[in-house]
């Protein structure tokens, strides 16, 4: 299909259809069972995304064993005895998901937690206990979740632990809860650990600072180690042992920039044996020569950034993905007996050899801070492009070198596309995360002013046509644009952005309430300080957001109620400037249904051709 409108420099080249991009994706997420005989995925099933199987050594026999016929499926995880799959579903994005199992074997599937505005988590499960998991449920305290054992063939549950006031919890090998983490007042978090139905007591404690990078993944073998997550002490989140005895650490692996990013235990031995460190591109460092073995021969396989992302009990096979930047997914199994992969498929295969290239950048921000970031060209010309500034949510968080197909749509589109891990991103160690604290709508503000910057004076893009588009605290930079920085952006799009700092704070769910000291460490306290949230507010600005704007939201979104939309909408009207506004009535905190993406990103491509200049697909395409 080839466009309407279309950048001058651009000449007729067709455009990638909106539905490749954003519609239902062939194949996500692989994995395989505990016993390594079966395969799982999520893939469309008669137009919803549902969970499907077959045997690991073979291309045939593939079934859907779900019937979603609304939102899809998403999560899951194999159950330790290889034959149900544990997923979760909620209601209209509401979040309150409730727990269900399927049986691969009879296709039986059961609500495990049939409870009215109640959020289910999946706490814990070991692979060599097949026959119960642990279950988080906050049906008594809405702030808490105690803690169930559930019976996988009976669907039975029991509770094992009343919630003190702990975030989470880790169990040990034989399933007992021995460890957690509590919220301190100040913003600080403590470990706490435990004997077999004992008394809590602390193991670690640290500040504010460190609190949003100390979790603990685990404990050894025989529960006297525990594993951790944490700045504590460095810059950066390193991996410790911490003796749950003598409180004595020992560094498993650290880097003094980045931040571990993940971590693959042996299901076995309860043992580290990968760490992962997003740099500009994903690294990941072996902790046994065995596993260096295996991680040089897939290297030799694919230069995409490696992901193992499921093993069987006997950690014998792995399923394995390459991500690229540049185009889809590809899934393989690998055989570390044999050193032998074999592919399964790409993810969205209608993309290959169709995207553009995403290139990372860095440059220094104003007061001397190093930013990184990526940035994805339109084919041919690269000089004083039409630019799109686009802004992750979070904001603990990161953009990282992998398909983003927003990114390659703006692209495709004729926009430069910007991504910018402004300070207050994950990823780059506790002083860069930390040095967002208290400035939203200001310094990271700054900081994204400084990319485009960046963008302009190398030459790539045209400061008289920028625009900037997020989603949730990406949504609220792009209304603090249209209020703070009118005269850089010529449009904004906001999806589930909020609009007054105090009103968000003050609505969180309740499960959030334990995290609130950070929260309030991270933005401000609208008990204490209102008159500084409002002034950070773009709803406090709205007499000077007079650029087109395109607001959009979902009705459920427990994050960012649908009031943050639509009171700015309103007095944007009352202003004389309408938005244009879409309000998804079976939504949360974002847009899941695919006739959903689908209907946003038509309105949202034609909205920027319309202001910038690019190109899109007509709507009825």
């Amino acid at each position: 299909m080839t466009s309407t409108a279309q950048h001058p420099k651009m000449g007729a080249r067709s455009v990638i259809p909106r539905a490749d991009l954003f519609g239902n994706p062939e194949h996500i997420t692989p994995s395989i069972s505990p016993d390594g005989r079966w395969l799982a995925w999520v893939a469309p099933h008669e137009g919803v995304l549902n969970l499907w199987v077959r045997p690991v050594d073979t291309d045939d026999d593939a079934r859907p064993v779900t019937a979603d016929r609304d939102r899809g499926i998403r999560e899951y995880a194999w159950a330790p005895d290889s034959d149900h799959l544990l997923y979760l579903r909620d209601q209209g994005g509401d979040e309150n998901s409730r727990l269900y199992a399927v049986s691969m074997r009879s296709g039986e599937v059961r609500d495990l937690t049939p409870f009215d505005g109640v959020k289910a988590v999946l706490l814990a499960h070991d692979l060599q206990i097949t026959d119960r998991v642990l279950v988080g449920l906050n049906k008594t305290h809405p702030q808490l979740h105690d803690v169930y054992s559930l019976h996988l063939a009976t669907g039975e549950l029991v509770k094992v632990l009343d919630n003190p006031g702990l975030l989470g919890f880790v169990a040990d090998s034989q399933l007992n809860v021995r460890a957690g983490v509590r919220p301190k007042q100040d913003g600080g978090r403590t470990i706490m650990v435990r004997e077999v139905d004992g008394e809590w007591r602390p193991l670690l404690t640290v500040d504010q600072i460190d609190a949003p990078s100390t979790m603990p993944p685990g404990f050894d073998g025989d529960g006297r180690r525990l594993l951790v997550m944490t700045s504590a002490d460095v810059n950066a989140t390193r991996l410790v042992w911490i003796d749950v005895d003598s409180g004595e650490h020992e560094v498993v692996v650290e880097d003094p920039t980045y931040d571990v990013s993940s971590v693959l235990t042996d299901a076995s031995t309860k043992l580290p044996v990968m760490v992962s460190f997003q740099r500009e591109r994903l690294h990941t460092q072996a902790l046994a020569p065995e596993i260096q073995r295996d991680l040089d021969t897939l290297a030799a396989l694919d230069d995409g950034d490696l992901h193992v992302v499921s093993a069987d009990r006997a950690n014998t096979t792995w399923v394995v993905s390459y991500v690229h930047a540049g185009g889809p997914t590809a899934s393989y199994v690998y055989d570390r007996a044999t050193s032998r992969a074999r592919f399964l498929f790409h993810d969205r295969p209608c993309l290959a050899n169709r995207l553009n290239a995403v290139e990372p950048f860095a440059f220094t921000a104003r007061d001397g801070l190093e930013v990184h970031g990526y940035l994805t060209f339109p084919a041919g010309d690269t000089e004083k492009l039409p630019t799109v500034l686009l802004v992750h949510g979070g904001p603990r968080w990161r953009d990282t070198w992998q398909l983003n197909p927003e990114a390659q749509w703006l692209a495709d589109r004729g926009y430069l596309c910007i991504q910018a891990n402004f300070r207050g991103s994950t990823g780059y160690g506790k002083g860069f995360t930390a040095a967002g604290n208290r400035e939203w709508g200001a310094k990271m503000h700054d900081d994204l002013l400084d990319a485009i910057s960046f963008a302009v004076e190398s030459g790539y893009a045209d400061p008289d046509k920028i625009g900037i588009y997020g989603g949730s605290y990406g949504g609220y930079a792009a209304l603090a644009g249209a209020a703070f920085t009118p005269d850089v952006f010529r449009c904004a799009i906001s999806l589930c952005g909020p609009s007054n700092l105090e009103t968000l704070l003050r609505a969180i769910p309740p499960y959030w309430t334990p995290m609130i000291a950070e929260m309030y460490t991270a933005v401000g306290n609208p008990d204490t300080e209102p008159e500084f949230l409002r002034e950070r507010s773009p709803l406090s600005h709205v007499s000077r957001m007079t650029i087109p704007i395109m607001i959009v939201q979902g009705a459920n979104d427990p994050r960012v109620p649908q009031a943050e939309s639509d009171q700015i909408v309103a007095a944007l009207r009352d202003n004389g400037v309408p938005p244009e506004y879409l309000l998804f009535d079976d939504e949360g905190h974002g847009l899941q249904k695919p006739e959903n993406r689908l209907t946003f990103y038509a309105k949202a491509e034609r909205f920027l051709a319309q202001h910038l200049d690019g190109r899109y697909e007509p709507e009825s395409a």
